[in-house]
C-alpha cells in the first residue's frame, strides 16, 4: 500500500514544532514541507497526499485548490488543514479557530464585551477576527502595515481590552521584536500571541511584567494539531490528550537557566542536570572565552568589565534563542536588565543560593578582591527580579540538581 504524505506546508518552517506534536499524536509520517508559491499546485495535486497543515504564507492561497471548504474555513476565509478524501477530492478546514478558542479558555481570558485589537491582516488574523467575534467581542480592530489603522497610530485604541498578535513579529530567529507596547493599554485584560517559538515573545513578557493574563501560541498549536489529526485519521482523541501534549512540549522546549553569585555552583549543578536529563549544557562564560580567544581574566585586562559585558550580552542573546537546554550564566549576567528577555523567552530561571563564606574567589576577576557580602547585597534584588525559583545549594551538586529537576517538572509552561 502506498504511503500517504502528511506534514506542514509553508515557505520557511525553521521555527516549527509541528513534527513533535504530530509524532506525539501518533503520526510518524508527519514532516515539514517547504514550498515556493509556484510549487503549491503540483504538490496539492499529488495522489499520495493524505493530509497537510498549512502555515504562512499560504492559508489563503490554498483555497483555490480545495474542492470543498468546511463552514469554519468559509467563514474565516483561511485554511490551515487539507485532507484528501477517499474520492480523491481536497477538503479544506480551519482548525486554527478551535486552537485559538482553546488557548483563550486555557489562559482564563474572555473577549466578550471588549474591544479586541488584532495585529496583522493575513490568514492568522482572519481566524483571530472570527474567534473574537464568535466570542462576543464588542468591537474588532485590525492593525496592518498599510491600512487606516496601522502601526503608526494603533495607540489611538488604548481602550482595547484584548490584544492579539497575528503577525510574525517576534518569531524565531528574530526574537525580541513586538507588534505593540502593551503598557499603553490601561484597560487591557488579556494578551495573546499566536507565536510559539519562542515560548514567550517580547509582547508576552511585557504582559507578564504588567500582571496581565496572557498566553503564547503553544496551546493553540497543540489544540489545532489535535483537531487536524482527528481529520487525518477519522478518530476522536481521548479527553485530556491535548493538555497532556501541551505540557509535555512545554517541558521539552523550556530551557533550565541557572543564575547566582560567582562560585555558587552553577557549573557543577549544570553538569549534574545535563547528565541527569540528557540535555545539552550551554556555558555562557565558556562561550565568551571561545568567542574572544582568551580567558575571562584576560578579557577584563584587555577590555575591562564593559568589554566583557558586551560579549556576555551578545552570547546570552544567542543562547536564549535555543530551547530545551541547560544554560549556565555568569554571576553578573543580572547586572544588565537586557539579558532577562533572552533568558526568559524560552527558559525557567533558577537562582542558586549559597552562603557567601563558601564562595570561592580564585580566577574570578570581580570576586578576588571584592567584599562578597557587599556584592551579594547589591545583586540580590537583581537575582530576585530575574528568577522564577530559588534553590539552596548547600549540599552536593547532585542534590541541588535533583531539586531543580523536581521543581522544573512540576511547572510546565510557567
Amino acid at each position: 500500500m502506498e504511503e500517504k504524505i502528511y506534514g506542514l506546508i509553508g515557505r520557511n518552517l525553521k521555527h516549527s514544532y509541528s513534527v513533535p506534536v504530530h509524532r506525539e499524536l501518533g503520526n510518524s509520517a508527519y514532516r515539514l514541507i517547504e514550498l515556493e508559491p509556484e510549487e503549491l499546485a503540483s504538490f496539492l495535486a499529488r495522489e499520495d497526499l493524505g493530509g497537510v497543515n498549512v502555515t504562512m504564507p499560504y492559508k489563503r492561497a490554498v483555497i483555490r485548490y480545495c474542492d470543498r471548504l468546511s463552514p469554519e474555513a468559509q467563514e474565516t476565509g483561511s485554511v490551515n488543514t487539507i485532507v484528501r478524501t477517499a474520492a480523491g477530492t481536497l477538503e479544506g478546514f480551519n482548525t486554527d479557530a478551535f486552537g485559538l478558542e482553546y488557548m483563550i479558555r486555557r489562559a482564563g481570558i474572555s473577549p466578550a464585551g471588549k474591544k479586541v485589537l488584532i495585529f496583522g491582516s493575513g490568514g492568522a488574523s482572519l481566524t483571530a477576527q472570527h474567534v473574537a467575534r464568535k466570542s462576543g467581542a464588542k468591537e474588532v480592530v485590525v492593525i496592518s502595515r498599510s491600512g487606516k489603522e496601522n502601526y503608526e497610530n494603533y495607540y489611538r485604541h488604548d481602550d482595547a481590552g484584548i490584544l492579539i498578535n497575528a503577525t510574525p513579529l517576534g518569531m524565531y530567529p528574530r526574537t525580541g521584536d513586538a507588534a505593540a507596547d502593551a503598557s499603553l493599554f490601561i484597560d487591557c485584560s488579556g494578551v495573546l500571541d499566536l507565536i510559539y517559538n519562542p515560548l514567550r515573545t517580547a509582547l508576552i513578557l511585557q504582559a507578564e511584567a504588567l500582571g496581565t493574563p496572557c498566553s503564547g501560541g503553544l496551546p493553540m498549536l497543540t489544540a489545532q494539531a489535535g483537531a487536524a489529526a482527528e481529520l487525518f485519521s477519522n478518530v476522536t482523541l481521548e479527553e485530556g490528550e491535548i493538555e497532556r501534549i501541551t505540557d509535555k512540549l512545554y517541558l521539552e522546549k523550556t530551557s533550565i537557566v541557572l543564575i547566582g553569585m560567582p562560585g555558587s555552583g552553577k557549573n557543577t549543578v549544570g553538569r549534574a542536570l545535563s547528565q541527569m536529563s540528557g540535555r545539552e549544557l550551554i556555558d555562557i562564560d565558556a562561550a565568551i572565552e571561545k568567542e574572544a580567544g582568551c580567558s575571562i581574566p584576560e578579557i577584563f585586562a584587555r577590555s575591562g568589565e564593559a568589554g566583557f559585558r558586551r560579549l556576555e550580552r551578545e552570547l546570552t542573546a544567542e543562547a536564549g534563542k535555543r530551547s530545551g537546554k541547560i544554560i549556565v550564566t555568569g554571576g553578573g549576567v543580572v547586572k544588565d536588565k537586557r539579558n532577562h528577555f533572552p533568558l526568559r523567552q524560552n527558559g525557567r530561571l533558577y537562582h542558586l543560593r549559597r552562603d557567601p563564606a563558601l564562595l570561592p574567589r580564585e580566577g574570578r576577576p570581580l570576586s578576588e578582591k571584592a567584599d562578597l557580602e557587599a556584592m551579594l547585597e547589591e545583586r540580590q534584588p537583581l537575582y530576585e527580579r530575574f528568577r522564577d525559583a530559588v534553590i539552596d545549594n548547600c549540599g552536593t551538586p547532585e542534590e541541588a540538581a535533583k531539586a531543580v529537576w523536581r521543581d522544573f517538572n512540576a511547572h510546565p509552561g510557567d
